[in-house]
């Protein structure tokens, strides 16, 4: 409970007024034993401690009175979540607002969503505090605070619209405890509104003790509230694009892709998934069974040679933002790599297995010696592949840059110790094994990479592979396959725009059956085409992503004629010859939420209060609540006045029960004689 006027509060020592008169009034009439009463007195005795009673209740109904009337006139505001017992208002009031992607999910039995609940909320509560707290917002998009002047129109605000974004709660809450410092504020308040994913709040994060310990120790107390609405949804189904490509095939180009469907409850009913490609719209029926499952698609271009845009789009549902995935692609542009070897027999299959196939003659790789890589150029690749120690230096630079660009880099063993590391990963011992016992691979990722399924949905044959022999991989890596006994066979490594993979192996009879090709050849084919990105003007990104140069540029929107922001808002865009492709974080898709107990843990030992959003919740998070006191105040007044009420004598019980006729004269009995 808090008050808009505190300083009346000081009148509550006036509650011992009653008490005070009553023992005043007791004084001005001293008791003096007469014989001649106490028949009387011992006849009454009886009906004392009825009277102790009635003028007991009248004292605690006059000093209870007298409460409530002090509490009615310094405006209490009390109600759910904000209800804090006896706390002033605050000098400021920070409200955090979670504005991700998966707060535009339909609040569970309403029409609103979770975003739109929350402000409503935080309106009806802050508008009680205007005159007397500084409002500061800040939203998790851009995470600026803002002075707010009114609350009223809260949620028309374009600091509080709708977006395609990811939420940092521990970024947030940095900010609001710089706003406290550099402000020099005095007591706060924080309020948190958020559906506790914990994608967002990154309860693991370090930066949440070193954040709680600053709070502690600022001079001034700071109280923090949340809003959590993590209650169950309505059915909800989402779609998010894993992989695209381009290719060239018969001569004839199409596009490739891998999605995600997913929903939030098992069902055997197929999901119709709308297809636009620049603006053409089609249909398909995609069964699933389960709550998720994995959808590749093709899209046949034809003789088509420049580039465009699409999406992927699922029917309305409980949350419109994770119905749709935009993607781009540039105009065709031929796949190149280069192998740098010293290796004779490694490097011709390394050549075969990553040239281009693209017409009737396979055309190999370029084979550059180690001493020429430095010198070389690779304009127009998009695949490098490395057979030698590590390099170092400006090639290694060199190498980076590449990736950097989207490109790929796959590195070969290269026979020897090589204590070299690049990106933090490297090679180790290199190993053989036992005679008649080749090593084998058990276990490897089919659902996207460069060993994923082919077209037709069927596994390429890595368990019929042998290895005698092998180089291990060391470093932090992303493991893709590996062999029975755990260690990695493929590893790969995100580098900017591109990827750099490890292969523990290589295409050589001493070391493995990989030169057969039915394994080597669609890997290096996969990354050749991934690669493929360094060369088009076009690239997808996550949501909130852009840079600070790309959002200088003037972005045009492809698939909305009536304008979209480019920072905030997913969908297809152009900038002179560049598209991009804008969609909401991967980790808005993760269902996790924070258990209640976890959140607590987050705040330490500072004040914390937290309210659980329910669907059969109708009150406001706060409100004057004075009328409550007021009415409070008449009704004791009231059964005040009925104890004092004089009792009725005993004559007036006795005529009333034996009524008396006033025509005659009683009869008065004599005493007998």
């Amino acid at each position: 409970m808090t008050f808009l006027q505190p300083i009346v509060l000081w009148g509550l020592p006036l509650i011992l007024l009653p008490v005070l008169i009553h023992l005043l009034n007791r004084m001005r009439h001293r008791s003096q034993p007469w014989a001649a009463m106490r028949f009387v007195i011992s006849a009454t005795r009886s009906s004392v401690s009825h009277e102790k009673l009635r003028q007991f209740l009248i004292l605690l109904f006059r000093v209870l009175a007298v409460l409530l009337l002090v509490l009615f006139l310094s405006r209490p505001l009390a109600g759910g979540w904000l209800g804090w017992a006896l706390s002033p208002a605050p000098d400021v009031i920070v409200m955090l607002l979670d504005r991700s992607a998966s707060m535009e999910t339909q609040s569970f039995g309403t029409a609103s969503t979770k975003r739109e609940q929350a402000l409503k909320l935080l309106s009806q509560a802050a508008q009680e505090f205007v005159n007397t707290s500084h409002l500061i917002l800040i939203e998790s998009a851009s995470r600026v605070p803002q002075q707010l002047a009114s609350t009223a129109s809260l949620n028309e605000l374009s600091l509080t619209s709708p977006t395609d974004t990811a939420a940092d709660i521990p970024a947030m809450m940095n900010s609001a405890l710089n706003w406290l410092i550099e402000n020099r504020a005095g007591t706060a308040e924080i309020w948190i509104a958020s559906d506790l994913q914990r994608s967002n709040w990154l309860p693991d994060d370090t930066r949440w003790k070193n954040l709680m310990a600053q709070f502690s120790s600022l001079p001034q107390k700071v109280r923090f509230r949340l809003l959590a609405s993590h209650e169950n949804e309505e059915p909800n189904a989402s779609v998010t694009l894993k992989e695209s490509g381009r290719r060239q095939r018969a001569g004839k180009g199409e596009l490739q892709f891998v999605l995600d469907l997913q929903r939030n409850a098992k069902s055997s009913e197929t999901i119709p998934v709308s297809v636009t490609l620049n603006g053409a719209r089609s249909q398909f029926e995609v069964g699933m069974d389960g709550q998720a499952t994995r959808w590749r698609h093709k899209i046949e271009l034809g003789e088509e040679r420049i580039g465009g845009w699409g999406s992927f789009e699922l029917p309305m549902d409980a949350n419109r933002r994770d119905n749709i995935a935009y993607f781009v692609y540039g105009a065709e542009a031929g796949l190149q790599a280069s192998v740098i070897s010293s290796d004779a027999s490694s490097s011709r299959f390394l050549q075969l297995a990553a040239g281009s196939f693209a017409t009737e003659t396979v055309q190999l790789a370029g084979l550059i010696r180690p001493t020429e890589a430095a010198n070389s150029t690779w304009g127009k690749n998009t695949l490098v592949v490395w057979q030698e120690p590590l390099p170092e230096g400006g090639l290694a630079e060199k190498i980076k840059a590449f990736a950097e660009e989207g490109g790929v880099v796959i590195f070969f063993p290269p026979d020897r110790i090589d204590a070299q590391r690049f990106s933090g990963l490297g090679w180790g011992e290199v190993q053989a094994a036992e005679a008649e016992r080749n090593y084998r691979i058990l276990r490897w990722v089919e659902d996207e990479g460069p060993l994923a399924k082919t077209d037709e949905g069927l596994s390429l044959p890595l368990r019929e592979v042998t290895f005698q022999r092998r180089q291990m991989i060391v470093g932090p890596k992303n493991v893709l396959a590996a062999f029975e006994d755990g260690a990695p066979f493929l590893a790969r490594q995100a580098l900017g725009r591109g990827e750099i993979f490890f292969c523990a192996s290589l295409p050589k009879k001493e070391w493995s059956s990989l030169s057969e090709g039915p394994v080597l050849v669609p890997m290096m084919q996969r990354l050749l085409q991934s690669g493929s990105r360094r060369l088009e003007q076009s690239s997808t990104m996550a949501c909130g992503e852009l840079s600070a140069s790309d959002q200088a540029q003037r972005w045009v929107s492809l698939d909305s004629p009536a304008g979209k922001d480019i920072r905030f808002e997913s969908g297809a865009y152009r900038s002179g010859e560049r598209l991009v492709a804008v969609n909401r974080p991967a980790a808005e898709d993760e269902p996790d939420v924070l258990e209640l107990d976890q959140t607590q843990r987050l705040f330490g030992d500072l004040p914390f209060q937290m309210l659980l959003e329910r669907r059969t919740q109708k009150e406001h998070l706060q409100g004057e609540i004075w009328r409550i006191f007021l009415m409070g105040v008449l009704l004791l007044l009231l059964m005040e006045g009925i104890l004092i009420l004089p009792p009725r004598s005993a004559d007036a019980r006795s005529a009333s029960a034996n009524p008396v006729s006033t025509s005659r004269p009683a009869r008065v009995l004599e005493p007998a004689p």
